[in-house]
């Protein structure tokens, strides 16, 4: 690739009259040596498989073979076309997408890693009900996947994306920053605006930790993937209206390398801290875990309603 930071990427995008999904694509085609429209092709079977995740999430039982999560996304969309959303509409279906294909990751469903699988729910979450709203052709999301490919590289090569690396705020956070500047750009933002969402969504993800109870990917992640995608609406539209990251983006990913460094391991994926060391995290661990209760197939957290938490 002809650029390492988040600069150079918007630089090279604006000298030549490309977007930065544009760009990626052609600098993807000669860095594999493929032609693009093959490296194209590959990217809108990714859109697909993304669109029937939000389908099945929405659609199919999502129940989690562990039984702790599933059934939340239908909750919220029934909620959002219940006229009584906070968030309204648009915001709020965004997030019912993000926990549809979190919860189909949960069941072991087919998913798109983006940039990981504890995050996979917030891209699709964010370009699928952006799609739907504006009218946007499978092409023109394809070329969005690339803008986002192209952010999620720079922050993977100058910081992390997992959050057994560095924190929930390398998982989520990097997911949020690349569905925040590819739907910028998709808006019809420039290359800087789509930075400044990269860097205004980060900002906003420093410090989060990493504490899966019981060690799954399901709780707290699924919710996070539901809030991810509300925020990357939100930094994409601070973003359109003008709003600047102060602090540069490429400084913001350092500051995530620097947060994510100091970061005890209890709080990165290990479970031994956070949420998964709170008593009802520690319950479900035994559970799942403890002397005879090994398959993990039973396990169910409920509330006073005698209906699934999250």
């Amino acid at each position: 690739m002809r650029f390492t930071t988040l600069e150079q990427l918007a630089q090279l995008s604006e000298t030549e009259g490309l977007t930065i999904g544009e760009l990626m694509l052609k600098e993807q085609a000669a860095e594999s040596g493929r032609p693009e429209h093959e490296v194209f092709r590959q990217m809108a079977d990714y859109y697909g498989v993304m669109k029937e995740a939000v389908r099945r999430g929405l659609e199919e039982d999502t129940r989690s073979r562990s039984g702790l999560t599933g059934g939340d996304a239908r909750r919220v969309m029934a909620h959002a076309e219940s006229s009584d959303s906070n968030l309204g509409y648009v915001a709020e279906r965004a997030m019912a997408y993000a926990l549809a294909v979190s919860e189909v990751n949960a069941s072991m469903g087919r998913i798109v890693a983006t940039p990981t699988a504890g995050s996979c729910g917030i891209i699709p979450g964010v370009f699928v009900s952006s799609q739907e709203r504006f009218g946007w052709s499978d092409e023109t999301m394809t070329y969005g996947l690339f803008a986002a490919g192209a952010i999620g590289y720079v922050i993977a090569n100058n910081s992390f994306i997992s959050g057994a690396e560095g924190g929930c705020q390398a998982e989520v956070g990097s997911a949020i920053g690349m569905a925040a500047g590819a739907l910028t750009e998709l808006r019809g933002g420039s290359p800087w605006q789509a930075l400044h969402a990269v860097g205004l969504a980060l900002k906003n993800s420093l410090g989060l930790i990493c504490d899966p109870v019981g060690g799954l990917v399901e709780i707290p992640c699924i919710v996070r993937n539901g809030f991810g995608a509300v925020t990357a609406l939100a930094a994409a539209d601070m973003a359109l209206a003008g709003v600047r990251s102060v602090i540069p983006s490429d400084e913001v990913v350092q500051v995530m390398l620097e947060v994510g460094s100091a970061m005890p391991e209890k709080h990165r994926e290990t479970a031994k801290g956070g949420l998964a060391q709170t008593p009802t995290g520690k319950r479900i661990m035994q559970q799942l875990y403890g002397k005879g209760e090994r398959s993990a197939g039973a396990v169910k957290t409920v509330n006073s309603e005698g209906e699934a938490e999250a």
